[in-house]
């Protein structure tokens, strides 16, 4: 099954706003909302889970009645570090060859062809990301604060969710991690990066309008969004 995991246990501190940042509305529709409902219409997307507080899973099953959202089977108890909810989401299933897409819910205007685009290469790969390229020039820095590299912009690229994984590749690359007392998670394509190297990564093209939405900015801009 290709199973979408929804990653709604932050705080969103750093929004400024005393409403966690999934839960804030545009148009008429909270975040979390617009993300589910984007896996919801995927015909690729069998089966959908939500982690989030425990505290959040009466207002989340109302979201679930007034859409109607059928693929929507499990509300799992996220963690405090992002870590955790990821492992929540692992540890719900147990077929090995399940494919789990692990989605920010604030990255709420995921497109059909990201989703659709990371299924076809889920045919073919174990472990496949969503990212585009950079428009920017990046620079890597010192200890002393200065310039120590300059990397090729060609070469790189910003990480955008879905990533998405065979259950047993995910799986394992947390088991191997989590022995490691130095553990530190960026994000899920990082731990399998770091203990299963060998396991490539694919990529495919993201979107700029699949922005984490982070600022208060970023709530305009998605709203300029749905709007138009």
């Amino acid at each position: 099954m290709n199973i979408a995991i929804i990653l709604a246990a932050g705080s969103g501190t750093r929004l400024g706003s005393k409403t966690p940042k999934q839960f804030i509305e545009v148009c008429g529709k909270t975040l979390m909302e617009y993300s589910i409902a984007a896996f919801e219409r995927n015909e690729n997307i069998d089966e959908i889970a939500v982690v989030t507080k425990e505290e959040f899973f009466p207002l989340v099953n109302s979201f679930i009645e007034k859409n109607g959202f059928k693929k929507v089977r499990r509300l799992l108890k996220g963690g405090k570090e992002r870590y955790d909810s990821s492992l929540a989401a692992i540890n719900a299933y147990t077929n090995d060859d399940d494919n789990l897409f692990l989605h920010d819910c604030v990255r709420a205007g995921v497109s059909q062809n990201i989703i659709n685009d990371c299924a076809r290469a889920l045919e073919e790969h174990q472990a496949v990301e969503a990212a585009v390229e950079l428009t920017d020039t990046v620079v890597a820095i010192g200890e002393d604060g200065c310039i120590c590299d300059i990397p090729v912009r060609a070469m790189m690229r910003n990480a955008q969710t879905p990533q998405c994984f065979r259950r047993g590749i995910i799986r394992k690359a947390f088991e191997v991690a989590l022995q490691d007392p130095n553990f530190v998670a960026t994000d899920d394509c990082g731990v399998v990066h770091k203990y299963l190297p060998e396991v490539k990564i694919a990529l495919v093209k993201g979107e700029q309008e699949n922005f984490k939405v982070t600022y208060p900015d970023d709530i305009e801009r998605f709203k300029r969004m749905v709007e138009s």
